[in-house]
């Protein structure tokens, strides 16, 4: 826990730091969004825009360290508690990379979106799947359906077969590199399927489970 807070912490102090060093380079109104097409449609106060990032990043890292603690399943969360926090600190990583990005935006270096989420989302999606193979059951964290919930079993079944799909979910996000047009639609479609699927699939094990008791 000590080594994820201090890397935690290392990329919230980067990203502060960048809105400190940058900060009265930047224009009043920066970009806040991007549209399908990677132009930017919505705009916000530099204020916001040069360190609402980095305070996002410490709110979130806190609660998803916070949550696991939590759980009435502790003692299965701790099993794959290292994976888990490695998605954490990632997923932190994702999101100083999108708030430096929004800084060299507004500083005139205009790297399109749609050439870079794709990459950090493929490598989120792919991690995803990793951990999902990983996890056993609990209340928070994994695909949890009231089939998955109530069965070890189907919890595995159901988490290792979640684990492919987002790892495919992930390749296919990655290829929006190479189609930039067609990024955000790679990267919804690929997850949605592998959601939508998953939960599915725990619904028909959990019958399956059921027959064989009788």
């Amino acid at each position: 826990m000590r080594k994820v807070r201090i890397a935690i912490l290392i990329v919230f102090l980067s990203t502060l730091a960048a809105s400190l060093y940058f900060y009265a380079q930047l224009p009043e109104m920066m970009p806040s969004h991007w549209n399908a097409e990677g132009d930017v449609d919505s705009y916000m106060p530099k204020a916001w825009g040069a360190f609402l990032v980095p305070f996002l990043i410490a709110a979130i890292a806190c609660l998803l360290l916070f949550i696991p603690e939590t759980d009435p399943m502790k003692q299965n969360v701790d099993r794959f508690r290292n994976y888990y926090d490695g998605f954490v600190i990632l997923l932190a990583v994702f999101m100083a990379g999108v708030h430096f990005q929004l800084i060299l935006w507004a500083l005139g270096v205009e790297i399109s979106p749609n050439n870079t989420f794709p990459i950090g989302i493929g490598i989120m999606f792919f991690y995803i799947g990793i951990l999902l193979e990983k996890s056993r059951r609990n209340w928070f964290i994994g695909i949890r359906t009231p089939w998955t919930m109530s069965s070890d079993r189907v919890w595995e079944k159901t988490h290792k077969l979640g684990g492919i799909l987002f790892k495919i979910a992930g390749l296919v996000s990655l290829t929006g590199v190479f189609f930039p047009a067609y990024s955000v639609l790679l990267i919804l479609i690929s997850a949605i399927l592998a959601a939508v699927f998953c939960v599915i699939y725990s619904y028909f094990e959990y019958q399956k489970e059921k027959s064989m008791r009788r």
